[in-house]
């Protein structure tokens, strides 16, 4: 049986793209060597990581100024590097509250000084993306995570901002249109939409470093990492391997415009349905959904079991919710097809019909 797989993360990934990863673990570039074996510093690797760089600049359509970079320790990481890079001695920094990862970057923030939240949706569960709140132009960064994919909530438009923009886009890059030149550092994991569990990817701008008047340790310095073209030390090989793949995928496809399509109308397919069928509803305000986490419940608790029953009896995979928020969670990252989409829709209509 075909498998469904609405995982949260690590996310759905391309069938060629596994499988020339999956040959590639055995025989990378036909010299009878693993990938995962050869010298991260040998031309063939070289040329993969310069080839993920290129694909990412050309398919963001990112300006010149900015570097690319694929560094380790996830967006967890991010959290830090961003306020140890940007945030001056005794500095403030501003943030929305819009679920978990905005509260931890929160919390690495005022480790290093203080971080003014703005916006806070944590009176509703997080179900809605703070408005109305003004950006001071005194702070050293506005922060903001563009996708919740435990709430089921994305940023449809970004606020003007008179100082630096800090982004973490790890779980909705290369799903839609993004203007770069609006942001000063775009940060996202690569388990979303991007690739395997193991690398992030970093878009800077390189004017803004160098200017917080702290030490910075050399590890946790961008400008480190610039310098010595993501390879201070060994990078992750493989995830930035897959990545790559997955990447050329999305161009050969027709790059991020005919992706945004695809994905505005596997949630289009999915939200109907939560609205149509009495017997479930959405978590999140109308406005806020977003296309890449669909996050919805029961209405009729009595039915949970018979529902389990049949989305795992189809081969159904990854759409219990997050223990944080419960029900369920259908995330529909890039590579998920629009007829797996349709599978849950059909689940839904027969346990309605029923």
């Amino acid at each position: 049986m075909k498998r469904h797989n609405f995982s949260a993360g690590p996310c759905i990934l391309p069938q060629e793209v596994l499988k020339q990863a999956s040959a590639a673990v055995l025989n990378f570039n036909d010299d009878n060597l693993s990938l995962i074996e050869i010298s991260h510093r040998s031309k063939p690797f070289v040329a993969v990581m310069d080839k993920a760089i290129a694909l990412v600049k050309e398919l963001l359509n990112v300006p010149k100024g900015y570097s690319v970079l694929f560094l380790q320790g996830g967006a967890s990481m991010e959290f830090l590097m961003v306020a140890m890079n940007l945030m001056k001695v005794d500095g403030k920094a501003a943030y929305i509250n819009t679920g978990t990862w905005a509260k931890k970057a929160i919390t690495e923030a005022n480790s290093l000084g203080e971080a003014i939240v703005l916006g806070d949706s944590s009176d509703k569960n997080y179900n809605y993306i703070p408005k109305g709140y003004t950006i001071p132009s005194d702070v050293d960064y506005f922060h903001c995570t563009s996708n919740n994919t435990i709430y089921g909530t994305q940023m449809k438009e970004f606020p003007h901002c008179p100082t630096l923009m800090v982004c973490d886009m790890s779980s909705d890059i290369f799903s839609r249109k993004v203007e770069v030149s609006k942001f000063d550092i775009i940060y996202a994991g690569a388990q979303k939409n991007m690739g395997p569990a193991g690398t992030t990817l970093v878009i800077v701008k390189d004017k803004i470093l160098g200017k917080t008047g702290r030490k910075i340790p050399t590890m946790l310095d961008y400008n480190t990492h610039i310098s010595k073209d993501s390879m201070f030390n060994t990078p992750p090989v493989f995830p930035i391997y897959v990545s790559m793949l997955t990447l050329q995928w999305l161009k050969d496809l027709g790059g991020v415009e005919v992706i945004d399509k695809m994905n505005q109308d596997k949630a289009d397919l999915l939200y109907a349905e939560i609205d149509r069928n009495p017997l479930f509803e959405g978590t999140a305000a109308k406005e806020d959904r977003s296309n890449m986490n669909v996050c919805f419940l029961l209405t009729n608790s009595s039915k949970e079991e018979a529902f389990n029953t049949m989305w795992n009896e189809s081969g159904i995979s990854g759409i219990k919710g997050h223990r944080s928020a419960g029900g369920y969670r259908a995330s529909m990252y890039n590579a998920m097809p629009i007829e797996s989409v349709q599978v849950l829709v059909d689940v839904m209509k027969k346990l309605e019909q029923n």
